[in-house]
């Protein structure tokens, strides 16, 4: 089952829209899935679905609600894909990061959900990994996340599981990231990384030409067993 609820931001004087997809069960544990820059569009909400598939309560905020609620974008229309871009440099982040704090004590107080994981993707994805350092979410995922060499002064508040997917040859994010990403965080104990060679930026996308077919099953493979460890 999905809907759309209401979930209350933290200091409680405004509310935003969340997509909701629920098991057909009790849940056994529940994943904020953190939107690229186009919003919370189709592809955001299968990732949402074939986690409610898989028995967890998914919830995907929307993070753009200050700028352009229920704004959707498609990647692959260049238009659009600029619109992104727009949205992207005017998102303010740490509201981001407090909005999904919100969405975490959303889960566990509206919904009874005491578990809590969240996985990002693009933007998403540098967002889980400020997740990871500034909340107390029990997981984190993120994919091809940008610009995470900058946030590496906040690796020592990484007090539970986090795992990053990262291509080889993302456009948004050059060698010398990736180079400093892994040298950031192999040894962290908290961390761990999986690189993808050969790919770029979106691969795991559910819908559209940047998705890489092979890789993003292997990717997910790993995402759905990091959650089974971390989230029972």
């Amino acid at each position: 089952m999905t809907e759309t609820v209401k979930i209350s931001t933290l200091s409680g004087d405004a509310q935003f829209d969340g997509y909701v997809a629920r098991p057909a069960e009790a849940p056994k544990a529940a994943i904020i899935v953190i939107q690229e820059i186009f919003g919370v569009n189709a592809g955001i909400r299968r990732k949402c679905d074939k986690l409610a598939e898989q028995g967890y309560l998914a919830v995907a905020p929307d993070l753009f609600w200050r700028l352009e609620p229920g704004i959707e974008l498609d990647p692959d229309v260049e238009p659009e894909f600029q619109q992104a871009l727009d949205l992207m440099g005017r998102f303010d982040q740490d509201q981001g990061i407090r909005d999904i704090e919100a969405t975490i004590h959303h889960i566990r107080r509206e919904e009874g959900v005491a578990k809590v994981g969240c996985v990002g993707y693009c933007l998403g994805g540098r967002l889980a990994y400020m997740t990871a350092a500034r909340t107390d979410v029990d997981a984190t995922v993120g994919y091809y996340g940008v610009g995470i060499d900058g946030l590496l002064g906040e690796k020592h508040a990484i007090a539970h599981p986090l795992m990053l997917h990262i291509p080889t040859e993302d456009g948004f994010v050059d060698k010398d990231t990736q180079q400093a990403m892994h040298e950031g965080l192999d040894d962290h104990p908290k961390v761990t990384l999986h690189d993808y060679e050969g790919l770029d930026h979106g691969f795991a996308t559910e819908f559209g030409k940047r998705r890489a077919e092979e890789a993003a099953q292997l990717a997910d493979k790993r995402t759905a067993d990091f959650f089974t460890a971390h989230l029972a």
